[in-house]
């Protein structure tokens, strides 16, 4: 397994130029995976996390023809996620998001929340819900975790992390004035610079080569 993140496609690419294709039959893991990942939500449940197991996305292939990006999805198990090097190929959309002076929105994520608990990162993310558009994840999450709606947005990356996890990465553009109002994701946010040279001490190096990728 590489111990770096993969690209699978880079774009960029306008909302209309990313389509998603459903399968209806869920995944179903073999071998140990589902156990693992019981083990996984029964671990959050006695530290009291509210986060719940559901259904989410897998990408069972993708490709890239005449400028567009095409996405295989079909429903997978949320859990299957937060299993230790192997989320089965479950789909988290990301998106940054940037002021009209090109700074960078970004939280420090609770200690309640399953992955990444305690960690700062860019804009905002999430699970794909099943037969959603990932594009419209990233507008989603970005109105749920900061109350806020892209002027304009686009798909930067497709990346696949060394555990199974695909990540789509997209980039959104804010309205002069626009007004962040966190949810309880975040205990604390602030703007960082547009350079990610000068970023804080607290943007660890993944965080500050996404940001140079996208700058």
């Amino acid at each position: 397994m590489s111990a770096e993140p993969t690209i699978l496609a880079r774009g960029p690419w306008e909302p209309d130029q990313v389509e998603a294709r459903w399968i209806d039959a869920q995944f179903e893991p073999s071998g140990d995976v589902s156990s693992r990942a019981d083990a996984k939500i029964a671990a959050l449940r006695e530290r009291g996390s509210p986060s719940h197991d559901g259904l989410a996305a897998r990408l069972v292939a993708h490709h890239v023809s005449d400028g567009r990006l095409v996405l295989d999805l079909q429903p997978t198990r949320w859990a299957l996620r937060l299993v230790d090097g192997d989320a089965s190929e479950s789909v988290a959309a990301m998106c940054v998001a940037r002021d009209h002076e090109g700074r960078w929105l970004a939280g420090r994520r609770a200690p309640w929340l399953a992955s990444w608990a305690g960690h700062w990162a860019l804009g905002a993310g999430g699970a794909v819900d099943p037969f959603e558009s990932p594009v419209h994840t990233l507008a989603r999450e970005l109105r749920e975790e900061w109350g806020v709606v892209p002027a304009r947005m686009r798909v930067e990356t497709l990346l696949a992390l060394p555990h199974h996890l695909v990540m789509l990465i997209g980039q959104a553009w804010l309205a002069e004035g626009s007004e962040i109002v966190p949810d309880d994701e975040h205990d604390a946010w602030a703007w960082w610079p547009a350079d990610p040279d000068d970023w804080p001490a607290e943007a660890d190096e993944p965080l500050r080569r996404i940001g140079r990728s996208l700058r």
